[in-house]
């Protein structure tokens, strides 16, 4: 199966990316109805994956934020709660049906990896780490969600794919590596950590979003960690000090309903339409756009090798987006 195909079934409709044609079964007659054009549905996936990159590239000052007025447990574990309680309330209000039990395994992956380990480990990098400095671990992520969406679907992207992959990770890690020194510390060790597992959610929640709408997939996954989040945001608060100043409850609440739930729905239905390993060479861009708002809302320094990696970066991005995965 190709990347970027799909199929759906559902309450009598059934949806194939590759077909000219989308049959509807009402009762005992079936017509058809011309599908949408497969331009048209990659640009749309496009956008939609774009717009995830640019709610996650926000993550880190928000976290940063967060964490003026909050432990890192704190953060991590009300975050979760509070995005699944929209998750779950949505999932109640719209009576979504409870996933098939073949798909809990890929929901647990994307609990681990994205609910929970990611958030947890880029928290606690960031409390010796900059935004700058951890932005490393997104420029990393492209080329490690298309490793793992190979071995795990078996899809094989062409040459100049990886090449392009290859290259833009490269610049991102250079840019990176320079304006941080060069010096590994324990932050770096969280960074890379929470690199392998949010790759393994990012890849398993795309093949999902193929066979369900990608706000379920993020949302079963939120809800499937409550129990865990919850009792976890009560120990925190008991034991953790609490200082609720703006920013904090600010970039607390960007964290729970940006990021965590709805820049996952917008990115979940945008690999699903347009391949996971495509969709994830837009994250090249992220670390770029995490400097400039670490630059507006953290005040922090702007390297000047920046505009020169923007550059590389999205030249990257438009081979990655020419090639077919």
């Amino acid at each position: 199966m190709r990347d970027n195909d799909s199929a759906i079934a559902a309450g009598g409709i059934a949806v194939g990316t590759d077909t000219a044609a989308v049959a509807v079964t009402t009762g005992t007659t079936t017509r058809e109805r011309p599908a949408a054009p497969r331009a048209t549905t990659s640009t749309r996936g496009v956008l939609l994956a774009a717009l995830g990159v640019a709610s996650f590239s926000l993550t880190f000052p928000a976290t940063a934020w967060a964490l003026e007025g909050m432990r890192p447990w704190t953060v991590v574990m009300l975050r979760s709660v509070l995005a699944a309680v929209l998750a779950g309330g949505a999932l109640l209000a719209l009576r979504v049906r409870v996933p098939e039990r073949r798909h809990w395994a890929g929901i647990a992956v994307v609990t681990g990896g994205v609910v929970l380990g990611f958030p947890l480990l880029t928290t606690l990098a960031l409390q010796t780490s900059t935004t700058s400095h951890a932005a490393v671990v997104v420029g990393l992520l492209p080329l490690t969600t298309a490793a793992y969406s190979a071995v795990r679907t078996g899809a094989r992207p062409s040459r100049t794919f990886w090449a392009a992959s290859l290259a833009g990770a490269a610049v991102v890690i250079g840019f990176a590596v320079q304006q941080s020194g060069g010096a590994p510390g324990t932050g770096d060790l969280f960074l890379f950590a929470a690199l392998l597992v949010c790759a393994a959610g990012y890849a398993e929640g795309g093949r999902l979003a193929r066979h369900m709408p990608g706000w379920q997939v993020i949302g079963w996954a939120l809800v499937l960690a409550l129990p865990l989040t919850a009792t976890g945001a009560a120990f925190a608060l008991s034991a953790e000090p609490l200082r609720l100043t703006g920013h904090a409850v600010g970039g607390l609440l960007w964290l729970a309903f940006g990021p965590s739930f709805l820049g996952m729905v917008v990115w979940y239905r945008g690999m699903a339409a347009i391949g996971v390993s495509r969709a994830s060479q837009l994250q090249l861009a992220q670390p770029l756009l995490t400097l400039v708002w670490s630059v507006l809302l953290l005040g922090e320094q702007l390297p000047p090798a920046a505009p020169i990696a923007a550059v590389a970066v999205l030249v990257c991005i438009a081979v990655t987006q020419r090639t077919r995965a």
